[in-house]
């Protein structure tokens, strides 16, 4: 049995047959951004397409897209460019060359070597300097490869009264340093006391023979190397006694009291420690002793009156 289509459904078949859907928009397409930069919008479009473009698109030559090119049409790239220099001004006369000048003496070129390096160590100086002042300059280093300073030559000598060791207690625990005193002098009348903290003993008796410079006092002494009177000092809970005493006598005193008056000169005294055993104190107890006396001469010019009538 035919069976026949009417118009109706005829008209239904081809409109469905004929109907297409709208193609749908994909990320994975050379899908171009308005909205953003020309460079922008390519590099976006490049990485959002598949695999399989992009490997076509590697095979073939890559189109090479420049905006910033400027072309200068106006030079010729085969034509020479040449350089005019300046015109030589009037009057211009060059100068001499290094080669045509006089040579120099083996004098001379010692002499500024030493000029520039200071004197060499031949032994002879063409300026006048001191040939040793480069031996004072160098760095000499002790032991385990550690800088050792050179003394100060300036006519005082060092004696080390104590060294102890001190600790300071810190949050991450106790810092061990050291603790020197140290008097200087030069047994002509003067004295120093000083005291430094270091790391290391060495550079605790430094400090301390520094200070010690910088406290430096003058002892009144009598022609019999001896004090002219008597005199008490007192530093702390430290006390000393002082007296003269006559010649061959010697010193007689124990401690830091007898160090302090060795170093200033003094052959004929006696001394006395009272209160304190603290080597510290009892040094500078003395010093304060020392700087209480005077000589006869000055009190009787303060006085106004001779010397003899001091004794009246």
């Amino acid at each position: 049995m035919a069976v026949s289509a009417t118009p109706s459904s005829l008209s239904t078949f081809s409109s469905l047959s004929i109907y297409t859907p709208p193609p749908r928009s994909s990320l994975f397409t050379n899908t171009q951004f308005p909205s953003l930069s020309p460079t922008l919008s390519l590099s976006l479009s490049t990485k959002l397409k598949p695999i399989k473009a992009q490997e076509q698109e590697q095979d073939q030559e890559p189109t090479i897209i420049d905006q910033d090119t400027i072309f200068f049409t106006n030079d010729d790239p085969e034509g020479v460019s040449t350089f005019d220099p300046p015109e030589i001004p009037e009057g211009y006369v060059p100068p001499p060359s290094f080669d045509d000048g006089p040579e120099e003496t083996e004098d001379e070129i010692a002499a500024a070597y030493e000029e520039l390096y200071g004197p060499a160590y031949s032994g002879v100086s063409l300026l006048g300097n001191d040939i040793n002042v480069m031996d004072s300059k160098v760095k000499k280093s002790g032991a385990l490869g550690k800088i050792k300073k050179e003394k100060v030559r300036d006519g005082f000598d060092e004696r080390v009264i104590q060294v102890r060791r001190v600790t300071k207690v810190v949050k991450g625990g106790k810092q061990l340093h050291f603790r020197a005193v140290v008097v200087v002098g030069d047994k002509k009348g003067q004295v120093g006391v000083g005291v430094g903290k270091a790391k290391e003993v060495v550079a605790a008796v430094q400090k301390s023979a520094t200070n010690a410079r910088r406290n430096i006092v003058t002892v009144p002494m009598t022609k019999y190397s001896t004090f002219p009177h008597r005199a008490d000092g007192d530093y702390g809970a430290a006390k000393v006694m002082l007296r003269p005493a006559s010649p061959g006598t010697g010193v007689i005193a124990g401690g830091a009291v007898r160090i302090v008056l060795e170093m200033a000169g003094v052959e004929n005294a006696l001394g006395k420690q009272l209160g304190s055993n603290n080597a510290l104190n009892n040094a500078r107890a003395t010093v304060v002793a020392v700087s209480q006396m005077r000589q006869f001469s000055e009190v009787a010019r303060d006085r106004g009156i001779p010397m003899e009538e001091l004794w009246k």
